[in-house]
C-alpha cells in the first residue's frame, strides 16, 4: 500500500510546473519507458500488470479484455513523439491484435479494437484499419438482447443469467463511431438503447452507479443489482463510477441527448464533491471501501475521470468548465508526481503505479495497469488540445 503521508506532502507542490511543459515531460518519458516495456513484452502476448516480487511484467493473450490499451498507448505516444520506433511497435502489436475483431466471448470489443485500431486509424488513417474496427463492431452487436434492450456483457453463470455491467458504456464508442463513419445505423441504435437502459437501472437516486445489474434477457426484468469488483452491492466502486462519467460524456458527444450531459454532470458532481474523495483527486478503490484512509487508491480511476471532465468540459458554460478542468488538471498533477508515476526503467516499464483490477478477487492489487497509462496519456492529450 502507498504511503499516505507522501501523498499528504505531495497534495500542494511548492512550486507549478506549467501544464504544457508538464505534459511535454511526461509524454518524453512515457516515449523512453513504453521502450522499456516493450522490451519486456514476449512478441505474440500484451502486457497485463507488472509484478515487483518477481520483477517481472505479466503478459495475457490478445483475449484478455485490456489487449487494445498497450498499443492504444503506443499511438498517443507516437501521435506526441513522431517515433518511428515506437509507430513500429505499434504496428507490430496490432498485428497479433486483428484477428480479434471477430471475438464474440464478451462485451469487450471497444476496449480492445477501438481504443487500439480506433486511435491507429485516427493517426494513420490506413484503410485496413477501419475495416477492422468495422467487423469488430459487427461482433459485438451479436451480444445485443432486444427483449432487454441490453448488450450482454458477460456470458450467463452460475452467479448471474443476464450480467449487464456500467463498464459497458465504455465500449458503445466503438458502436456509434461505425455507424458515424459509413457503417450500419443499427450499431448506434443498439449503444442508445443500451445507453438508455443503463440509465434507467444502474444508478441510485445520488447518481452512483452498481456495478452489475442482473437481467432476465427474456423479459428485461431486472434480476438483481450487486458488485463483482466493488467493496458491496451497495457501495459506489471507483473506477465503476468513472466508467459511467466517461460513458454519458462520450455518449453525448454523439448524439447530443441532454439526459446523457445531464447524467454526466451528475455524475461528476458526485464524484468530485463525495467526502471520502482524497486532497489529490485520486479515489481510494471503492468511495465505501473499509479502512479509509488507509487502503488502496486507485489511479485507473483517477486517469479515467480526468479524460472524462476534460471532455464534459466541452459540453458545458464556462464558470462549469472551469470546475471540470481545474480538477483535471489536479487530477493529471497528481498523477504526474513521484507518488504515482514511476522513474525510467522502473515498475517494469509501466507509467503509473497504484492501480486496482479487483480486490474481492485478490487480482492485480496495487499494480500497474495498463488502461491507466492509457486514459492518463489521452488525458494530457486533451488536455494540449483543447485547453492550451
Amino acid at each position: 500500500m502507498m504511503n499516505v503521508a507522501v501523498l499528504k506532502a505531495q497534495d500542494a507542490p511548492a512550486v507549478k510546473e506549467g501544464m504544457s511543459q508538464l505534459i511535454d515531460d511526461q509524454f518524453k518519458f512515457a516515449e523512453q519507458q513504453y521502450k522499456v516495456l516493450s522490451k519486456n513484452v514476449p512478441a505474440d502476448v500484451m502486457p497485463q500488470t507488472y509484478n515487483a516480487a518477481k520483477n517481472k511484467v505479466q503478459t495475457s493473450d490478445t483475449k484478455w479484455w485490456c489487449s487494445g490499451f498497450y498499443p492504444g498507448t503506443l499511438f498517443y505516444i507516437y501521435e506526441y513523439t513522431k517515433d518511428p520506433e515506437i509507430l513500429t511497435e505499434a504496428t507490430a502489436r496490432l498485428g497479433i491484435l486483428e484477428k480479434e475483431k471477430h471475438y464474440t466471448g464478451n462485451h469487450d470489443l471497444g476496449f480492445m479494437m477501438y481504443c487500439s485500431f480506433g486511435n491507429a486509424y485516427r493517426i494513420t488513417k490506413n484503410p485496413a484499419y477501419k475495416t477492422t474496427i468495422d467487423t469488430a463492431a459487427a461482433s459485438l452487436t451479436t451480444r445485443y438482447r432486444p427483449a432487454a434492450k441490453v448488450i450482454q456483457s458477460w456470458n450467463s453463470s452460475k452467479r448471474w443469467g443476464g450480467p449487464v455491467i456500467i463498464d459497458n458504456m465504455m465500449n458503445l464508442e466503438l458502436l456509434s463511431w461505425v455507424s458515424d463513419h459509413g457503417g450500419d445505423k443499427k450499431y448506434k441504435e443498439v449503444a442508445v438503447t443500451h445507453a438508455n437502459t443503463t440509465l434507467k437501472n444502474h444508478f441510485r437516486p445520488d447518481f452512483s452507479s452498481y456495478h452489475v445489474v442482473d437481467y432476465d434477457m427474456k423479459t428485461g426484468e431486472v434480476v438483481k443489482k450487486q458488485t463483482a469488483q466493488g467493496a458491496a452491492d451497495e457501495s459506489a466502486w471507483s473506477r465503476g463510477q468513472s466508467w459511467g462519467l466517461y460513458g454519458y460524456t462520450m455518449m453525448y458527444r454523439f448524439t447530443k441527448d441532454k439526459r446523457y450531459l445531464e447524467q454526466a454532470r451528475n455524475i461528476a458532481k458526485f464524484t468530485l464533491n463525495h467526502p471520502n474523495m482524497p486532497a489529490d483527486l485520486v479515489p481510494y478503490w471503492d468511495f465505501n471501501a473499509p479502512g479509509i484512509p488507509d487502503t488502496y487508491r486507485d489511479a485507473s480511476a483517477a486517469a479515467v475521470n480526468a479524460s472524462a471532465l476534460l471532455e464534459l468540459g466541452q459540453y458545458v458554460g464556462k464558470k462549469e468548465r472551469k470546475t471540470y478542468v481545474d480538477a483535471a488538471e489536479k487530477m493529471i498533477r497528481s498523477l504526474s508526481s513521484t507518488a504515482y508515476r514511476a522513474k525510467l526503467g522502473e515498475n517494469g516499464g509501466f507509467l503509473l503505479m497504484h492501480s486496482v483490477g479487483s480486490i474481492p478477487h485478490k487480482s492485480e492489487i496495487d499494480v500497474p495497469l495498463t488502461y491507466a497509462d492509457y486514459y492518463f496519456l489521452e488525458a494530457l492529450h486533451r488536455y494540449k488540445n483543447w485547453y492550451l
